[in-house]
């Protein structure tokens, strides 16, 4: 395994050089399964904080072009020093312009009432349709917000979520 392939996998995942490392050695010099192993790393990582206080964060407002739409939305974590953090407000910036783009109606499946979802004849798509974190991301098609959301809790290690949003339309 050599350093290009670390610092490639680095690149591509933005995780540490020591997990990239393990990964790659886990999976035999494959980037493929290594991308995979760093992902359920990731995942496993944010299952296990999920449950941590998250009561820091940021509001981050977004106004789209020609001042039709607005959003603001609160993201918190549990730390004020994760709250300044770059890739914390780079990931708050992006959400708040994906929620202008997709106009979610709510943050997660449970968030919807039982009645309305029963009443659908595909709630699955229905979900991925008015749910935010089951959407496709705007900026990236092949992964949800979700997965940006474990991402983002595997690289920086604290429970990161998503409180509340508004979206603005005008004549909405």
């Amino acid at each position: 395994m050599s350093v290009d392939a670390i610092k490639d996998l680095r690149e591509q995942t933005s995780c540490g050089i020591m997990e990239c490392k393990r990964a790659l050695a886990e999976a035999g010099g494959d980037m493929a399964k290594a991308k995979e192993l760093l992902r359920q790393r990731g995942l496993e990582l944010a299952l296990k904080k999920s449950d941590r206080v998250a009561k820091e964060g940021r509001v981050e407002a977004y106004i789209h072009n020609g001042n039709k739409i607005g959003v603001i939305v609160e993201v918190n974590c549990e730390t004020d020093f994760v709250g300044k953090n770059d890739d914390f407000i780079k990931f708050s910036k992006d959400l708040a312009m994906h929620i202008a783009a997709m106009a979610p109606k709510y943050i997660k499946k449970d968030d919807v009432p039982a009645d309305m979802l029963k009443a659908e004849e595909n709630p699955t798509e229905f979900v991925k349709v008015n749910c935010l974190l089951d959407q496709s991301f705007v900026k990236d098609a092949s992964k949800t917000v979700q997965d940006l959301l474990n991402e983002l809790v595997a690289k920086i290690g604290e429970n990161i979520r998503v409180s509340r949003f508004v979206r603005f339309k005008i004549g909405e």
